[in-house]
């Protein structure tokens, strides 16, 4: 187990541009390409980023169900967990809307689909896709996110390390970013959500070199007080699992 992060490797990861990725052509990485796709679609959209991340959790839950993935169309099943996300989330995403943004970002510079016969052909697999993963799932699609605990652990530290030094760190913004990142690979179904959280905000410490008041000795079990069954190797195998997501990521052409 390793006991040092490359903070400068992940930094540099970290401020990569983003790729347009060419959805139809390239290899991917099952896992995180949907999941790209996914969040694409969903900005462009303007959707919730609870309702991208329970999209996301679909989808890789769907993907862990079925026995054979290449009888699937990954990006007819991620366009569906969007749809399917927007109406457990109760965020008002339109099936039009949907299908103009998925068609769009497959087919870059395309033109919106005019009614017809690839429109309503589209349409109605989303439609039926939908009702696939839900059968898949057995209809449970309740999801405990680990935003709630990384939102209540964040408040807490907040008032340990105080206002003035709060402020002026991205310590938020970094461990939420991770959290996010971290959707994209379905390894995030094989932790409890609260570790996820605890995990994002480790590595964002580690990232950042910030070093918690009253802890500077033993600063790797700050998160005891928050999480008493989390244990240090648990921890760092999960930091691991979010910076392997990096290495997914193709690069910028």
């Amino acid at each position: 187990m390793k006991d040092v992060i490359d903070v400068m490797e992940l930094q540099r990861v970290k401020e990569r541009k983003a790729p347009i990725i060419d959805y139809r052509q390239r290899e991917f990485e099952k896992g995180f390409t949907p999941s790209r796709f996914i969040f694409e679609c969903g900005i462009k959209l303007n959707a919730q980023p609870l309702t991208l991340a329970t999209a996301s959790v679909l989808m890789h839950r769907f993907f862990k169900e079925v026995v054979d993935h290449s009888n699937y169309d990954y990006f007819l099943i991620a366009a569906s967990s969007l749809y399917l996300a927007g109406k457990v989330k109760d965020d008002s995403l339109k099936i039009r809307d949907i299908i103009n943004v998925a068609h769009s970002t497959l087919h870059r510079g395309s033109n919106p689909l005019e009614i017809g016969e690839e429109y309503w052909t589209m349409r109605d697999a989303i439609v039926q896709a939908e009702l696939l993963i839900m059968r898949a799932l057995k209809f449970e699609v309740s999801i405990v996110h680990p935003h709630k605990y990384l939102l209540h652990y964040l408040k807490s530290l907040e008032g340990w390390v105080g206002k003035d030094s709060w402020n002026s760190s991205p310590l938020a913004r970094t461990s939420a970013a991770f959290l996010q990142d971290f959707h994209h690979d379905p390894s995030i179904l094989d932790y409890e959500p609260q570790h996820i959280a605890i995990a994002c905000i480790s590595l964002a410490l580690q990232c950042l070199g910030i070093r918690l008041p009253l802890m500077e000795d033993n600063d790797e079990i700050w998160y005891s007080i928050f999480c008493k069954d989390l244990q240090k190797d648990k921890n760092w195998e999960i930091m691991e699992k979010i910076m392997e997501t990096y290495n997914k990521e193709p690069e910028t052409s």
